[in-house]
């Protein structure tokens, strides 16, 4: 009896630290997602399967502009027009601490993600004129645009800013459908979750995003 105890036990355990190694590697290493929005098509289409790079989040390190990022989605995603401060255009996120931390980041119950290209990095400025995207004065080449798409801001967004130290800008390629760094400002390195490293299904996409 004493022995069937304990084997149940030594099974429980290396159970548990299964899930713990799982979930660390999880939060700092890697993991695999499906896109589930519209918002960076064609580029990524509905339901592909991708492997996420985390090891970035881990070390602290910013994305590179043009990379596919994910990031945690902002507490506020719409301004009125005397919420806008160009001055400090910096997305909104609630504290989170303790436990409700452990389960929002590593659990990632109740969390929502956004996939998103970078557009630009700290100390750059960023204009939005005349659907179209200037980064330091000059017009930026965006080859994974559809033909005919451009950019605009719909209503109330940030269109005229520099972009804050250790925060990135980003948007989403299918620019007409994409709530993204428009609407609620740069998103800070620490909620930078991963980098999109490669496409894993379907297998005659498989490769690296670009």
């Amino acid at each position: 009896m004493k022995s069937n105890i304990k084997e149940i036990l030594e099974w429980v355990y290396c159970i548990i630290i299964a899930l713990v190694l799982a979930i660390l590697f999880r939060y700092f290493i890697g993991t695999p997602t499906i896109v589930k929005q519209v918002s960076m098509y064609p580029t990524l289409v509905q339901d592909q399967r991708l492997w996420l790079n985390r090891w970035g989040r881990t070390t602290k390190k910013l994305p590179e502009k043009g990379q596919i990022i994910t990031f945690e989605e902002p507490s506020k995603t719409n301004y009125s027009y005397s919420e806008i401060d160009e001055s400090n255009p910096v997305a909104q996120y609630d504290k989170k601490t303790g436990f409700k931390w452990f389960i929002n980041n590593f659990l990632e119950i109740g969390k929502r993600s956004y996939i998103k290209r970078v557009i630009a990095l700290p100390g750059e400025h960023v204009e939005i004129k005349n659907e179209k995207v200037y980064i330091n004065g000059q017009e930026i080449d965006e080859p994974y645009l559809q033909d005919g798409v451009v950019t605009d801001v719909v209503g109330t967004g940030f269109t005229n800013f520099t972009v804050p130290e250790n925060c990135i800008f980003a948007m989403g390629d299918n620019r007409n459908h994409s709530t993204d760094c428009r609407a609620f400002g740069c998103i800070p390195l620490e909620k930078i979750e991963s980098t999109v490293a490669i496409r894993i299904w379907p297998l005659d996409k498989w490769g690296e995003v670009k």
